[in-house]
């Protein structure tokens, strides 16, 4: 039923009372009921969601654009074409804004070792920069296609094993946040990464 109500979400409420089931009959009317409440639960994260955005879009643009620190950071990493705002600020604020040693350091931060390439990812380590890095890496893969991490990886996973697949993208998931901390840190751009034009 949330599926049902996700996919009308776009229409408005009123236009239920004409839904039919797949035999051409009508919703019951407690059907009707459940999916009303799912579209106004789903109205209300919307507008939830656009408001924490735009509070966040309001603090970058207050913040003067030569100034360096978190809000030049978030600018940075969200140039990279398949980050958005909301990776880049979970990125910065959980991990790249701390003074860690060495891209060991970093890894281990995330617990995205080397050790978990046999593995799979850590308990250890920072779930929420863990995961989000793990989604990352797929978007990563679809929008820098040319880049030397997604070629690293491509070559590493030509066999189509599925078992490659999942311990290589651990893999990238490492070697794509160490560039990013690299690129804030030293400023050196990742080999064949594309980004958006600053604004």
């Amino acid at each position: 039923m949330p599926a049902l109500a996700f996919a009308l979400s776009g229409r408005p409420c009123a236009k239920l009372d004409g839904l039919r089931t797949a035999e051409g009959t009508p919703l019951l009317e407690n059907t009707r009921a459940e999916l009303r409440r799912h579209l106004a639960r789903l109205r209300v994260v919307r507008e939830q969601i656009r408001a924490i955005e735009h509070e966040r879009l309001r603090k970058f643009a207050a913040t003067p654009a030569g100034v360096k620190g978190p809000h030049a950071m978030v600018r940075l990493i969200a140039r990279v074409v398949g980050v958005g705002v909301e990776t880049a600020d979970m990125l910065v604020n959980e991990v790249l804004s701390r003074h860690l040693r060495d891209r060991k350091a970093v890894a281990r931060y995330a617990g995205l070792g080397r050790r978990q390439r046999e593995r799979g990812p850590a308990r250890a380590g920072n779930a929420r920069v863990r995961c989000g890095m793990i989604q990352l890496v797929w978007r990563f893969l679809r929008f820098q296609k040319d880049s030397a991490l997604a070629q690293w990886f491509d070559a590493r996973t030509a066999d189509g094993r599925g078992s490659s697949r999942k311990t290589m993208i651990v893999a990238l998931a490492r070697k794509l946040l160490i560039a990013l901390w690299q690129l804030v840190t030293t400023g050196e751009m990742p080999r064949g990464v594309v980004l958006r034009p600053a604004s």
